[in-house]
């Protein structure tokens, strides 16, 4: 059996404690306890979380844990000296040690991210790199593990954090069954973007929204301001001014960033050829998908994938 020692500062974000089923439905799907879970806190006794519901929390003492892990809050943090000497302890006596969100703020202040690769919620990644510029921050993925550090980024990312931790303790069937229990995706991958392009996009409208729609599902086409106009049911000058009003770019920009979002995702989980992504995705050919990614992402399609699967194989 593995102890959990989960850290909960005051204020502490309530979506965290959902990313702990993971661990117990692990327990339901193995039928046998895998993990121990505590809830620990400096002092011990109720802690109010941000919605302002208590939580019963033991006091920090031994340091007998598998793994420790820190939760944030809705604001950035700034421990306590006797939560920074816990946390420090503990990266020395624990297999693991890990964050979801800003809890990230906690092992920068203990010096544990040091020339660690790590990640937070994407508002408060550029306030951590600044604050402590030792640390390698790369914003824009789900988690990362660097060597006994799992950082994730914030609120439902920590669920994809556990299921890994699931994965590399018991296997991937026991985490997909687990995935399954709570009704999410099985697993997203560590390298995998904060951000989606039609939640970027946020549509206004039914008409501007389907036509968002329409392309995602239409990518190997040609998506022309006609063919999304006819979906849109709109004249093709009534939808370019309407897309532009609502979204903020053009109809052309906002294909091709699809186009990325959805290339970026096969590069980094399927084994296709270079080739093939760029015409499932809908681009022209292979050079123009490399100067694209090269203008987004600051990396060709190649790197993209060298690089999660370089993650995937550290997990």
């Amino acid at each position: 059996m593995q102890r959990v020692g989960f850290v909960v500062l005051p204020d502490f974000q309530t979506m965290y404690l959902a990313a702990l089923s993971v661990f117990e439905f692990a327990n339901i799907g193995a039928k046998q306890t895998l993990y121990e879970i505590e809830i620990l806190s400096e002092h011990g006794g109720m802690v109010r979380s941000s919605l302002g519901t208590m939580t019963e929390t033991r006091k920090f003492g031994d340091l007998d844990y598998d793994t420790l892990l820190v939760g944030g809050g809705t604001e950035t943090v700034v421990a306590t000296s006797g939560v920074v000497d816990f946390v420090q302890r503990a990266h020395v006596a624990c297999r693991r040690i890990g964050s979801i969100c800003t809890g990230a703020f906690v092992l920068a202040q203990a010096g544990i991210l040091d020339g660690k690769r790590m990640t937070t919620h994407w508002i408060a990644a550029r306030e951590l790199k600044a604050r402590f510029p030792k640390v390698k921050m790369e914003e824009d993925r789900i988690f990362i593990v660097d060597g006994s550090v799992w950082t994730s980024a914030g609120m439902t990312a920590g669920i994809d954090l556990m299921l890994a931790m699931v994965e590399r303790d018991h296997g991937a069937e026991l985490a997909r069954s687990v995935a399954q229990m709570l009704v999410v995706y099985h697993r997203r991958a560590g390298g995998q973007s904060q951000h989606s392009e039609l939640l970027k996009m946020d549509a206004k409208s039914d008409r501007i929204q389907s036509a968002l729609d329409y392309a995602r599902r239409n990518l190997k086409s040609q998506l022309s301001v006609d063919e999304l106009a006819d979906a849109a049911h709109l004249s093709p000058r009534q939808f370019s001014r309407a897309f532009r009003t609502e979204t903020g770019q053009s109809p052309a920009k906002a294909v091709e960033n699809l186009r990325l979002e959805a290339a970026r995702l096969m590069m980094e989980q399927s084994r296709h050829p270079v080739q093939v992504v760029a015409a499932e995705t809908g681009f022209a050919d292979p050079e123009r998908m490399r100067r694209a990614f090269i203008r987004a992402f600051g990396q060709p399609p190649q790197v993209i994938r060298r690089n999660a699967r370089e993650e995937a194989a550290a997990q």
